[in-house]
């Protein structure tokens, strides 16, 4: 079990790309900002402390939860409940409940995105046909420019690259991930056997394309003040209902898109986003968020992410709401881990994967045993489960199944769910997914 823990450990050190480059005095440095930036957001909500969160080493005195007798749900809002206690009948009202939880939603976790954003100007970096799987492909490195006439004093960049099959007569769906980029000189773990998840996204005539969310927002508290969050707020710190950093790299992705609507080579209208773990919640706040795109593929997002976190299991709201990862949220959603506990709170996880309605959807997670109780798989499947009629409200069909299933099953339906039999990766996933979302993208 301390093998699993270090090793998502390992993953969430890898995904701070940038701070792993950095030299110690530098990382201190960083750290005291996230620390000072922190406590502001409490003196501003008028918090003199906050719960701590378990711990994820499950041999710790303070390990999380991982038995499934001790998770009591309640207070479990309903999505199909409009906030004065009516019931919500048909897509009509379902329409009117969708902007009571976005409202929720911005206000009380994710942030509300800034009106009036600055514009993005796409430059090439590099183009050429690369041999990738034995496809010949058209790969173009993009940089897109973000107008910082409002404050030049902070310069943003989106980093994206993507490709499509060389040699087709058609435009061809994309799958878009959040992405990261090794840090020099770092040895990367042994990579898998068979082909790449690019490698298959282009045997069905598909293209990719992966983004870098940290190329325009930091993944720490310090970058607060940078970034496109700090361009639009002058440098200056956030106000509380201010949007996090998972809005923002959705955002980001938003910007990536718009560049795909303008690629004739491209069907943008059958666009995938794609992440894993932090950026799993990212791709899911992206999925909710953006309309435009088509499917979503949320890799072991866990809290914060497709888990409930109604549910005391794995990582904890007092885990998000700490110096070190407070920042993917808006501050308000700080006040859970302090007067406020994960009873209080007026959405959840089911909700925010209801917002996603009618687009399919794949949850992804690994093994129990392998990437470790932490990411809560069962607390995944089961907010899917109460999405579920939303899905059917509009249309779509639920996940096939209620009860949690055996690993290595494919729960179908527009919603799908599947517990790999690897880590927190979603590797062995890809050909599921793949061969399940055929009948969206072709």
């Amino acid at each position: 079990m301390m093998r699993i823990y270090f090793a998502i450990l390992l993953f969430f050190l890898l995904a701070q790309h940038v701070e792993a480059q950095l030299n110690q005095a530098q990382r201190d440095s960083l750290n005291r900002l996230t620390q000072a930036d922190h406590q502001l957001m409490l003196e501003k909500l008028g918090i003199d402390a906050l719960r701590a969160g378990p711990s994820g080493n499950p041999q710790a005195p303070n390990a999380a939860n991982s038995d499934e007798s001790k998770v009591n749900l309640v207070n479990m809002p309903d999505p199909l409940i409009f906030e004065d206690g009516k019931t919500v009948k048909n897509k009509k009202d379902w329409g009117r409940r969708r902007v009571e939880l976005f409202e929720l939603f911005d206000r009380e976790m994710y942030g509300r995105t800034p009106k009036n954003l600055p514009s993005v100007k796409w430059e090439l970096i590099w183009e050429k046909d690369s041999l990738i799987g034995g496809i010949l492909t058209n790969y173009k490195k993009m940089k897109g420019i973000v107008d910082n006439s409002v404050f030049p004093d902070i310069s943003v960049a989106i980093d994206f690259d993507y490709a499509v099959p060389k040699n087709v007569d058609k435009s061809v769906p994309l799958v878009m991930e959040f992405g990261w980029i090794w840090p020099a000189g770092m040895q990367r773990p042994p990579a898998p056997s068979g082909p790449t998840w690019q490698e298959q996204v282009l045997a069905e005539g598909w293209g990719f394309g992966v983004i870098i969310p940290t190329s325009y927002q930091a993944d720490n508290g310090a970058g607060l003040r940078s970034g496109i969050i700090g361009l639009v707020n002058k440098g200056e710190p956030r106000k509380l209902d201010d949007w996090g950093t998972l809005k923002a790299w959705a955002w980001g992705a938003g910007r990536a898109l718009d560049l795909l609507e303008k690629d004739p080579k491209v069907n943008a209208k059958k666009v995938t986003i794609e992440g894993l773990s932090r950026y799993g919640k990212a791709a899911l706040v992206t999925l909710a968020y953006d309309s435009r795109f088509a499917l979503g593929l949320i890799g072991s997002s866990g809290a914060g992410g497709a888990k409930l976190l109604h549910r005391e299991f794995g990582e904890q709201v007092e885990n998000l709401a700490s110096s070190g990862e407070y920042h993917w949220f808006t501050p308000n959603f700080i006040k859970y881990a302090g007067p406020l506990s994960h009873d209080d709170l007026p959405v959840d996880a089911h909700e925010l994967i209801a917002l996603c309605a009618p687009r399919p959807m794949f949850i992804s997670v690994g093994s129990p045993t392998v990437e470790g109780q932490w990411i809560d798989g069962k607390g995944m499947f089961d907010a899917a489960v109460l999405a579920g009629p939303v899905y059917e409200l509009v249309g779509k069909k639920p996940l096939a199944i209620t009860e949690f299933p055996p690993i290595q099953t494919l729960v179908d339906g527009d919603l799908a769910f599947r517990q790999h039999e690897g880590g927190h990766t979603v590797g062995p996933n890809w050909p599921h997914f793949i061969e399940w979302a055929k009948r969206y993208l072709e």
